[in-house]
C-alpha cells in the first residue's frame, strides 16, 4: 500500500476496519439492531476511501451498504462524499477537531441528490467520535416529509489486522 498522503496525517487513526452493533430509529419504521462493518483506507491520494455495511442483529439480513470519500480541503474542515445504494448521494461538509487522542467529526449535507426512484431525503449530518480503539457515531436524517430527526447510533471497535 503507498504511503499514507501528507495532507490526512490527522486522520491516520481512522484508517483500518472497525465493527460493533448499532440501533435504528425513524418516526417512519420500526426500530432495529444492526451489526455494522467500517472499513478506511486510503491509495496514497489527499482522500481516505469509505465502505459500510450492515446487517440485521435478528436474522443476519443485510440492511444497508455505502460508499465514499474523506477530503479535508483545510485546517479543520472535513467533506465527506457518500453513495447509497438506494439512488441517495450526499455531500457533506463540516468540522474536524481534535484534542489529545480524541478526533471528533461533525458535518452536515450541503447537497443530496436523488435518482427518480429514490425516496425523498432532504437532509443528513454526521457526527462520529474516535477515542482509541473506538468509534462510536450518530446520524439524523429528514426524509419521507419528516424533519431532521435521529435515526442511527452505533459504536465500532478497531478490528486486527
Amino acid at each position: 500500500m503507498p504511503d499514507l498522503h501528507p495532507d490526512l496525517a490527522i486522520l491516520a487513526p481512522l484508517l483500518g476496519t472497525w465493527a460493533g452493533a448499532g440501533a435504528g430509529e425513524y418516526p417512519t419504521i420500526d426500530s432495529f439492531g444492526y451489526r455494522e462493518e467500517i472499513t478506511i483506507g486510503h491509495l496514497g491520494k489527499p482522500f481516505l476511501t469509505y465502505s459500510q455495511r450492515t446487517r440485521a442483529t435478528d436474522d443476519g439480513r443485510p440492511l444497508h451498504a455505502e460508499t465514499g470519500y474523506l477530503r479535508l480541503p483545510a485546517p479543520n474542515r472535513i467533506e465527506l462524499v457518500v453513495v447509497h445504494p438506494t439512488g441517495v448521494t450526499e455531500i457533506d461538509e463540516g468540522a474536524l477537531s481534535v484534542e489529545g487522542d480524541d478526533l471528533t467529526i461533525e458535518v452536515v449535507s450541503t447537497a443530496i441528490g436523488l435518482t427518480s426512484s429514490a425516496k425523498s431525503v432532504t437532509a443528513l449530518s454526521r457526527s462520529l467520535h474516535l477515542t482509541g480503539d473506538q468509534l462510536s457515531y450518530r446520524l439524523a436524517m429528514a426524509a419521507v416529509g419528516e424533519p431532521l430527526t435521529h435515526h442511527l447510533a452505533a459504536t465500532l471497535h478497531r478490528q486486527p489486522g
